[in-house]
């Protein structure tokens, strides 16, 4: 048991390092990975990533079972038997090595993620530059250009039409200027007629009063 867990150890440790370091069997391991992870692949390695997982777990469960059969009475340790002290090393041994295991497994396939993830950010950034280049010929410049002289008249005729409507509001602002001071000009006329109807009146009441003053001194 003991040596399996030590080769599957070295060989994770050897896939980590060729996952690290470029070089034509990094693209095989990727490929082998790739491959592991389609299709029932994931089931399996969850399986027995489980499974290490409860041995694990048993393993480390054992070890404290005879650390505590150890412990004497009143607390305090006492020395185990030989038979013990080789099973406590044993399995002590084994649960450092699945756990070191399932840790190199973690590595694996986080390193797996990180470098599809980087090669599909250098695919992108390499089509955004062909795209740049593509840009750059001389058929999407003339397009530009011409786009760019449409904007050109665009402008021209909003500047056009801006300062034709600049125009017609000085216009209207000359014309309601007249129509305010012809409208003063009509009330300053008014206010002049009511004085004088005012004063007409006046006079007409004055010569009325005049009138009958004068023809009641001829009755008497």
């Amino acid at each position: 048991m003991i040596h399996l867990l030590y080769t599957v150890i070295f060989g994770e440790a050897a896939m980590i390092m060729l996952l690290l370091f470029k070089s034509p069997l990094r693209k095989l391991v990727i490929a082998v990975l790739d491959k592991i992870k389609r299709g029932r692949g994931p089931i399996v390695v969850k399986t027995v990533s489980a499974t290490i997982s409860i041995f694990f777990i048993s393993t480390l469960y054992s070890t404290l079972k005879i650390q505590r059969r150890g412990i004497g009475e009143d607390g305090a340790p006492d020395a185990l038997n030989p038979t013990d002290q080789v099973l406590f090393s044993k399995h002590l041994l084994e649960a450092s090595l699945m756990g070191f295991i399932l840790f190199l497994s973690l590595m694996i396939d986080r390193l797996h993620h990180y470098i599809r993830e980087l090669r599909l950010r250098r695919k992108t950034m390499e089509a955004v530059k062909k795209n740049d280049v593509k840009c750059a010929g001389p058929e999407e410049i003339k397009a530009r250009e011409q786009q760019v002289e449409t904007f050109k008249a665009m402008i021209r005729q909003l500047e056009s039409d801006l300062e034709s409507k600049v125009k017609e509001a000085s216009t209207s602002e000359a014309t309601v200027e007249a129509l305010r001071k012809q409208s003063e000009g009509l009330l300053l006329e008014y206010d002049r007629l009511l004085a004088e109807n005012q004063e007409f009146r006046n006079q007409l009441h004055t010569l009325d009063r005049r009138n009958s003053f004068s023809s009641g001194k001829k009755d008497s």
